[in-house]
């Protein structure tokens, strides 16, 4: 059985916003009993002190997320693993150069306008990687400024700048079909980096989207062991 597992799901096109959200929700659980070979519903899953879910008494980490038609569920088996997940459509908004002027680093900022020109997918790929961190922790998007920052020096090349007390390793992929294009952020702690820490992607949809790896982002105990990978 993987250790580390990502599962994602197109969603059946809906126009109306309420129910595709709850169509996202009803379908992450679906994976999730899938993954776990058992039915699972609200009763099986508990929150912690910052509102965090997880299985009670279950070595077994886990993290959803869902945007437009698609849903995604990473889970981690084993004592003491944490994973965690972010997905988003890429698509305009408004307030994003605000947004990223308020809550993202300089060097952040830096990265999301290569020549000179705002660029909405960078910025999908940067929040998508804080949504990553905040759920590890168990925080929230109103904690997005406690986010480290995921851009090197002179806006350039991904990194991890923080102190971290287990191994951590992040995956960026983009996701696209004929119909829209996505990022998704992966995270998962406590696996010893000589581990094979590579997630095992499943579909569990009858359409797939294309995904391709865009960044991997590798963070060591000690800063100073951080590994800065070339985009």
């Amino acid at each position: 059985m993987p250790q580390y597992t990502i599962g994602l799901s197109v969603l059946s096109s809906n126009n109306d916003i309420k129910a595709r959200r709850k169509n996202a929700s009803v379908e992450a659980r679906r994976i999730l009993s899938l993954l776990e070979n058992c039915p699972l519903d609200k009763s099986n899953i508990a929150k912690d002190a910052q509102g965090r879910p997880f299985f009670p008494g279950r070595a077994v980490d886990f993290s959803i997320a869902h945007s437009g038609l698609l849903a995604a569920v990473s889970l981690a088996r084993g004592e003491n693993l944490r994973a965690a997940c972010d997905i988003e459509r890429i698509r305009p908004r408004a307030k994003a150069p605000e947004i990223a002027e308020n809550f993202f680093s300089a060097n952040e900022a830096k990265y999301l306008y290569p020549r000179g020109k705002f660029d909405e997918t960078r910025f999908y790929e940067i929040w998508t990687l804080k949504e990553c961190f905040l759920k590890l922790r168990g925080l929230s998007v109103f904690d997005m400024a406690a986010s480290p920052s995921f851009i090197g020096d002179n806006g350039e090349g991904f990194t991890f700048a923080a102190a971290i007390s287990s191994p951590l390793t992040f995956r960026l992929y983009g996701l696209s079909d004929g119909c829209g294009s996505y990022i998704l952020a992966s995270a998962i702690e406590g696996i010893d980096e000589r581990a094979q820490t590579q997630p095992e992607i499943r579909w569990f949809s009858q359409s797939a989207f294309d995904c391709k790896i865009i960044a991997e982002i590798k963070a060591a105990p000690r800063p100073a062991e951080t590994v800065n990978p070339k985009r």
